[in-house]
C-alpha cells in the first residue's frame, strides 16, 4: 500500500514532536512503571498524567479526572472546530499492574505510548490537517484490564459512545529467532480469547477431622473433586481453549472439617460462540463436585470479555506505514505462533472499530512474569513503544482527514459485526 503525500508528512510531524516530548514521556514511563498499582486502584497513575496534561492546557487540552463512575478512570480531549459534525478517535491508556509482580504485562508501556500517540496526533493535525476540519482526539484512562474489566464499564457508562474508532499498543517478548521483529499489527492465532471468569463457593459442614469427621461435609473435597473433573474435561477440550484456576479459600485449620472452599477459574475460548458451549460444561463440573460430596455450591460471575476484533483496513494502514519509517512489522504473526491472552479491549472492539498492536520488547520472560516486569522497565522497551506509537499516530491522523479511510474502517467493522449476528464467528 503506497502512502499519501498527507502521511508522509504527518510521518515527518510525529516523528518531529516524540523527540521535543521526549524527556516528558520518559518521566511519566518511570513513574508509572516505579509505582505499579493493581486494578481500580491505580491513583498515582491517574493523578501523574492528568497533571501532566494540566502542565500543556495551553496546547489545548481538557482534563476530566474520575470520569465515568470510575475513580481512576480519566478523559482527556483535544477538539477542533464543531465537535458533533467531527469524527471522534480514542487511544486507550491501560494503567493497573499485576499483584506482587509489578507491571509485568507492560501497562506503563501501554499507557505511555498511547500518551505519546495522542499528543502526536494532535500536534500534526493542528500544523497539517485542513482548518475546516471537525474532529475530536481523546486519550482515555482505562483502569483494572487484568480482570476488573474496566474498558466494560466505562462502554457500560457511556465513555465510547459515538466514538468512531479506538487504538492502543500491548508488548510482548521479543522472539528469540526473530529479534528484529518490532511489531504485529493484529495477535496471533488463538488470541485474543474470549474468557468467562467465575469464583465458586462449596458450602458443607464444620466437623472435628479426628473426633467425628464423618459429622462434616467437607466442602475442600468439593473442591478438590471440580479440579479434576476439570482435568478430565481437557482431553474434550478444542486446542484453542482453555480452563485454569486457583483455590482461593481451602479451609481453616487441618483439624476441622473446611466447611467452606472456594476456587476462581478463567474459561476461554477463541469466540464468543465457542465459550457458551465450554462454560456449559464447566459448570456441570462444578456441579457434579457438590453432588459428589454433599455440598451446596455457588457462582459468582465476573465481567466476560470478549474475543479481540482487528479492524483489517487500520491494521494495513499501521503496517504500510511502519515499513515506511524502515520498520520490520507484520500484519500477524508467523504461523505456528499462538496466542492465549484475554483483553476488555475486545469488548470495545464489538462496539466500534479497534485496534490493538503488538510490539516486541527484550524481556527474559514472558508477559506475567517479574522478568517482563524488568523488560518494561528499560530505554530499549520505551524506545520501540515510541516507534510503534509513531505509526499509530500516522494511522489516527490519516483517519481523521481522509474520508474515504475513514469509511473504509466503517465498512470493514460493519461486515464483521454482520458475520457476527449471523453466527459466523
Amino acid at each position: 500500500m503506497h502512502l499519501t503525500a498527507s502521511q508522509l508528512r504527518f510521518i515527518k510531524k510525529v516523528r518531529t514532536t516524540l523527540r521535543e516530548y521526549d524527556d516528558e514521556l520518559q518521566a511519566i514511563n518511570y513513574k508509572i512503571w516505579s509505582n505499579p498499582e493493581v486494578g481500580y486502584k491505580e491513583h498515582k497513575a491517574h493523578d501523574n498524567i492528568c497533571s501532566l496534561f494540566d502542565g500543556l492546557k495551553s496546547n489545548g487540552y481538557t482534563v476530566k479526572r474520575h470520569v465515568y463512575g470510575l475513580e481512576t478512570a480519566f478523559e482527556i480531549d483535544y477538539t477542533h472546530g464543531n465537535a458533533a459534525n467531527g469524527r471522534v478517535l480514542v487511544f486507550n491508556a491501560e494503567i493497573d499492574a499485576l499483584p506482587g509482580i509489578g507491571h509485568a504485562c507492560g501497562h506503563n508501556l501501554i499507557a505511555t505510548s498511547s500518551i505519546a500517540a495522542f499528543i502526536a496526533t494532535c500536534e500534526a493535525m493542528k500544523s497539517l490537517a485542513s482548518a475546516d476540519l471537525n474532529y475530536t482526539i481523546r486519550l482515555l484512562g482505562t483502569p483494572a484490564e487484568e480482570s476488573g474489566g474496566g474498558k466494560i464499564r466505562l462502554l457500560d457508562n457511556g465513555a465510547y459512545k459515538d466514538v468512531d474508532a479506538c487504538l492502543m499498543l500491548h508488548p510482548a517478548p521479543m522472539a528469540p529467532d526473530r529479534p528484529d521483529l518490532l511489531s504485529l499489527a493484529t495477535a496471533p492465532a488463538g488470541g485474543f480469547l474470549a474468557n468467562d471468569k467465575v469464583r465458586v463457593t462449596y458450602t458443607g459442614k464444620p466437623a472435628h477431622a479426628a473426633a467425628a469427621p464423618w459429622e462434616g461435609v467437607n466442602a475442600l473435597d468439593a473442591v478438590v473433586a471440580a479440579y479434576v473433573n476439570i482435568s478430565l474435561l481437557r482431553q474434550q477440550m478444542q486446542p484453542t481453549q482453555r480452563v485454569h484456576g486457583i483455590i482461593v479459600n481451602g479451609g481453616d485449620r487441618p483439624n476441622i472439617i473446611p466447611w467452606s472452599a472456594s476456587v476462581d477459574y478463567y474459561i476461554r475460548s477463541p469466540t464468543l460462540a465457542s465459550l457458551k458451549p465450554l462454560t456449559e460444561k464447566v459448570v456441570k463440573c462444578f456441579e457434579a463436585a457438590a453432588v459428589a460430596t454433599g455440598c451446596e455450591v455457588g457462582f459468582e460471575w465476573g465481567l466476560s470479555y470478549s474475543d479481540l476484533k482487528s479492524n483489517t483496513p487500520i491494521c494495513e494502514s499501521y503496517v504500510s506505514v511502519m515499513r515506511a519509517m524502515d520498520h520490520h512489522v507484520l500484519f500477524t504473526a508467523p504461523p505456528g505462533q499462538t496466542g492465549g491472552a484475554s483483553t476488555d479491549m475486545g469488548n470495545v472492539s464489538y462496539a466500534l472499530p479497534g485496534f490493538h498492536g503488538i510490539f516486541t520488547i527484550p524481556a527474559k520472560g514472558g508477559n506475567h512474569t517479574p522478568e517482563f516486569a524488568e523488560g518494561a522497565r528499560t530505554f530499549e522497551a520505551y524506545r520501540r513503544g515510541m516507534d510503534c506509537a509513531a505509526g499509530m499516530a500516522v494511522v489516527a491522523c490519516h483517519f481523521l482527514e481522509n474520508d474515504g479511510f475513514a469509511k473504509q474502517v466503517k465498512d470493514d467493522f460493519l461486515r464483521a459485526e454482520a458475520l457476527t449476528i449471523g453466527g459466523s464467528c
